[in-house]
């Protein structure tokens, strides 16, 4: 297919995910996507307070301090046309207050501390005619479209953050106010599309990219720690998260089928109770592995799996690693979702854990029918329609549809420069009157 790609342009990448994050990251594919045609900063995520103090000693915290104290790693040439920057900033860790005007304001110098850097690198690299793209980031990046020096300001959405904890307090608020701010919004899925398009009418779904380069080659090797593992293996790659894993199903999997192996690989999270595990003898957490050596624990994985606990996270969550299993030829086994529904003529789709196991036990007892050589080109062949190019391509068609009506937009959302002084004397007043609060209340209380 034919696309108007975005070139010769310059942009800036801005993201919940720094670049030396461990697990794989869809925007860094991005990153190298764009950087085909553009010159591209991509701003590591800031040091907050919190972390300060909870992981001193955190490799990435330390990065930052060293930017930070001494301007060490400021600004790295990761490889020609792409630079990667550790702002100088310190941001507060402010989502413990309650008052919705306090807090947006003090957000809001969080978003002015990194803008600052932001533009600070902008200048040194010469970049002009920016756009930036913002990573699913509605907090720090909240208000970074007019405080940046950028010419169009596009927000990715790519997962419902809402349904996590953390963001309930003020991320309903802020996630809306930044969709209707953006010039547009990409998603990757129809799900997410349609729920941008509630607040931004310029919402475009760009599909999910994923980079085959590992799953192609010919693996001649067994990896040590799978090795004495007992097959047939039912396999699970990704994180392992509470929010996104069915801890239920994978205990009801390990009880039904104790003749088979379940293998999760990938680092786990604080909230998966993975003690209620360990007892299982046929459970095996082999942790987090470099994305280039997955390929070869998949190679001996009978079955792959997605057992996703079923919430407002995982409804329109695109799964990646599917495309994973599915390059390597395997059968796949997952839980039924809205955004799974397009894998359904590829992968085994399952609405409750009697059907998981139930499909499990058919794929393992008839393996000539359901692994056989045209099966299996037939997922392979499906996977590779699913590539960084296409979805890049997508946003860049999406781009120059949306490109004339930028201004327009823009001026419709002109607030009143009354309205706005208002908005801030309104601000300045409510924080000095919470801070005197406080004050009385540790002084007398």
């Amino acid at each position: 297919m034919d696309y108007k790609f975005i070139k010769n342009r310059d942009v800036v990448l801005f993201s919940f995910q720094p670049w030396d994050t461990e697990i794989g990251s869809n925007f860094k594919d991005i990153a190298k996507e764009l950087l085909k045609y553009n010159r591209i900063l991509y701003v590591n995520r800031a040091l907050d307070r919190i972390s300060l103090l909870k992981n001193i000693h955190n490799p990435q915290v330390q990065t930052r301090l060293a930017s930070i104290k001494d301007g060490i790693d400021e600004l790295i040439e990761e490889q020609p046309s792409l630079w990667i920057q550790n702002p100088r900033t310190i941001v507060e860790s402010i989502n413990w207050i309650p008052f919705p005007i306090v807090y947006d304001w003090l957000n809001k110098l969080n978003n002015k501390r990194l803008a600052k850097q932001i533009n600070k690198a902008i200048d040194k690299l010469g970049f002009s005619d920016v756009i930036l793209i913002n990573d699913n980031d509605f907090i720090r990046g909240r208000y970074l479209k007019e405080l940046v020096n950028c010419t169009t300001y596009i927000f990715y959405k790519r997962d419902y953050l809402l349904g996590v904890g953390y963001f309930q307090r003020h991320g309903p608020r802020l996630e809306s106010g930044t969709l209707k701010n953006a010039d547009m919004v990409v998603t990757n899925s129809a799900y997410l599309q349609k729920s941008a398009r509630k607040y931004n009418p310029n919402s475009f779904d760009i599909g999910q990219g994923c980079n085959f380069t590992n799953y192609l080659h010919t693996i001649n090797f067994e990896p040590e720690d799978i090795k004495d593992i007992q097959k047939p293996i039912i396999g699970y790659t990704g994180f392992v998260s509470a929010w996104r894993i069915d801890i239920e199903l994978i205990i009801y999997i390990a009880r039904k089928l104790q003749n088979c192996s379940i293998v999760l690989i990938g680092p786990v999270d604080e909230l998966f109770e993975i003690d209620d595990l360990k007892h299982f003898k046929n459970i095996h957490f082999l942790g987090y592995k470099p994305a280039d050596q997955l390929p070869a624990y998949m190679k001996y994985f009978d079955v792959c799996i997605n057992p996703q606990v079923l919430n407002e996270i995982t409804r329109g969550n695109y799964p990646r690693k599917i495309d994973e299993y599915l390059a390597m030829g395997k059968p796949v086994v997952a839980s039924l979702t809205e955004a799974m529904e397009l894998f359904e003529p590829y992968a085994w789709l399952c609405k409750n854990k009697t059907a998981f196991v139930a499909t499990i036990t058919m794929l393992l007892s008839n393996p000539v029918k359901y692994n056989s050589e045209s099966e299996k080109n037939k997922r392979i062949a499906f996977a590779l329609t699913h590539t960084w190019s296409d979805s890049i391509g997508r946003l860049g068609d999406a781009y120059y549809k949306t490109l004339n009506k930028i201004s327009d937009l823009n001026d419709e959302r002109i607030i009143p420069a009354t309205y706005i002084k208002l908005i801030k004397f309104t601000s300045v007043s409510l924080l000095i009157a919470y801070l005197i609060f406080i004050f009385i209340k540790f002084l007398f209380f």
